[in-house]
């Protein structure tokens, strides 16, 4: 699983082209790549901060927003090379209409074939089979606040609020826009978890051009942020 930045590593001839090759070389034809595809801007308009809208616009966004659309709908926000990957010969992609993920290699069907409306970063998701086959994420110029695979911990955290969630869909091949309950991911400071993590020791720290990189398993990361976040409760932080 990787996150990227690409201008933090700096000038890369070829781009997000030439980054994808590599990655998928650094695998080989025995490993599987993986990346995330969110759509974050398929959601509900009353939680949107950066920017915000006015509450006048709410209801026609909910009308109007396209439905999502595996093959279609573009990675929002997630750089150049994760939208690329997103059409890459080969890549299969989840079917979330938020937080989908992307696949390349003899694991892809497995890692992408499964994934519920809610909760959707649960161990019935992508980042679930990662966690079962033992996968290795890899930070390109991104910390810890980027890994989504520690969303797993979450769903498992103690207090971890809920929060109501709209996006536009396709149910029976038409578009609805579909109001569902699921958790209120991010409200756990495990970016700062992470770090702590990689600080013991339990990761491999180097250089990608400019960026730093940051590479570690999956699943001891995970359970060493749950165990943290049961240690220090959300109710106990405010």
């Amino acid at each position: 699983m990787v996150h990227t930045s690409l201008s933090s590593i700096g000038w890369v001839c070829g781009g997000a082209q030439a980054l994808v090759e590599a990655l998928l070389a650094a695998v080989g034809p025995e490993g599987t790549l993986v990346m995330p595809a969110h759509t974050v801007g398929n959601t509900e308009p009353a939680h949107w901060r950066r920017p915000p809208v006015p509450p006048a616009w709410h209801t026609m966004i909910r009308r109007n927003m396209p439905a999502f659309e595996a093959d279609k709908t573009p990675a929002w926000r997630l750089g150049a090379t994760a939208e690329l990957f997103r059409t890459w010969p080969g890549t299969l992609r989840s079917n979330h209409p938020v937080g989908s993920t992307c696949a390349n290699g003899p694991m892809a069907e497995r890692i992408t074939s499964r994934q519920p409306l809610t909760p959707m970063w649960g161990m019935d998701s992508p980042l679930g089979a990662l966690y079962e086959l033992d996968a290795r994420v890899l930070l390109i110029g991104v910390g810890y606040s980027r890994c989504t695979c520690l969303h797993l911990a979450e769903v498992q955290a103690p207090d971890m609020p809920r929060e109501t969630y709209g996006t536009a869909m396709l149910e029976n091949g038409q578009r609805v826009w579909k109001t569902y309950e699921d958790f209120d991911y991010g409200s756990y400071p495990y970016g700062p978890i992470g770090q702590r993590y990689e600080d013991e020791g339990n990761a491999v720290v180097g250089k990608i051009g400019n960026a730093k990189a940051h590479l570690c398993k999956v699943r001891p990361l995970v359970e060493y942020a749950l165990e943290e976040m049961k240690k220090h409760p959300l109710k106990e932080q405010k």
